[in-house]
């Protein structure tokens, strides 16, 4: 288990998180955060998709029927597994919401059957659970609910979970919210500790990097880390705060967009997103998920770039 520590984000303390990123700097960004994820070896990466990139696609979304688009092929999960082999992707991950709506045990042994077949290594899953709810009957659904998912993704033989803590607005306005969000994620870590699943708390919900930093510290546990996505810090300097929270990542999403305070899109810069994740020393999964027009036309030229980007 790693040990609590404080952490002084600065433009000389960050030298070993990001200080070598063209444009990165600390200044004024103090956390306090338990140690970073400790890693032999040089960055290594594990390039796939995300089934969230063909979501207007699948026949199902959350438990209910959904027409699939028209301008291309409807898919499902064994399809969207063939389609990661086809594209030659490493790995996938089987986003929850695009289950059959009656999926049961068999259902996720055949696909964990079907991706090894494939040579595909199922990255993990994905459920969005909201922990900032507030003490009472619904907090305690969620945390059933996201247990109910940590067995599943035991059986699919996904190691992975993406959480989600809830908003930093409700953070923000509600100390005891944090509390509350960590003391539910804390449950589940037990529970996925014995399982051998981590558990990735994805920066969703206009998180900043200060308070996914304060969730680690109190989630202190080995099972217990960052699912890292590149589109979704909306701040003036998101690379700055990719990069204070990359040594935590368990997982990493990348966008082809970002998003600016205001709400508007520009183009990311996957070259420098490869360059924080080798400066962090990241090695594991890092999923495309696309989320612009025309996938089935874009993601082949998308996966070519981050593939360049993360040599």
């Amino acid at each position: 288990m790693h040990r609590r520590k404080f952490l002084q984000f600065s433009v000389a303390g960050a030298a070993g998180i990001g200080s070598a990123v063209p444009g990165i700097t600390f200044s004024g960004a103090n956390a306090i955060a338990r140690e970073p994820i400790s890693r032999q070896g040089p960055a290594r990466f594990q390039i796939g998709l995300a089934a969230y990139s063909l979501r207007d696609y699948f026949s199902f979304r959350k438990g209910k029927d959904q027409t699939p688009k028209q301008n291309g092929p409807a898919i499902d999960m064994p399809g969207f597994i063939d389609y990661c082999a086809d594209q030659g992707f490493d790995t996938c991950e089987l986003t929850s919401y695009f289950f059959r709506s009656n999926a049961d045990e068999q259902y996720f042994l055949d696909l964990k059957r079907h991706a090894y077949l494939r040579g595909i290594t199922i990255s993990g899953t994905a459920i969005g659970n909201n922990f900032t709810v507030g003490k009472g009957a619904q907090l305690e659904t969620e945390i059933s609910e996201a247990i109910a998912w940590i067995d599943r993704a035991a059986i699919l033989g996904a190691p992975h979970i993406r959480f989600f803590a809830g908003t930093g607005k409700q953070l923000s306005k509600d100390p005891a919210r944090l509390t509350e969000a960590t003391d539910a994620l804390n449950r589940c870590a037990e529970h996925a500790a014995k399982k051998g699943i981590f558990l990735g708390v994805e920066n969703h919900g206009n998180l900043t990097a200060e308070q996914m930093l304060a969730i680690m510290d109190r989630t202190d546990n080995p099972w217990v880390g960052i699912n890292l996505d590149t589109g979704n810090f909306l701040s003036e300097d998101p690379y700055r705060d990719l990069a204070i929270c990359a040594p935590y990542a368990v997982n990493v999403q990348v966008k082809v967009k970002m998003k600016t305070p205001d709400g508007e899109h520009y183009p990311a810069d996957f070259d420098r997103i490869g360059q924080i994740l080798k400066a962090a020393n990241y090695q594991g999964f890092v999923i495309l998920e696309y989320e612009d027009k025309d996938p089935y036309d874009q993601i082949p030229t998308a996966a070519a770039k981050l593939r360049a980007a993360l040599a």
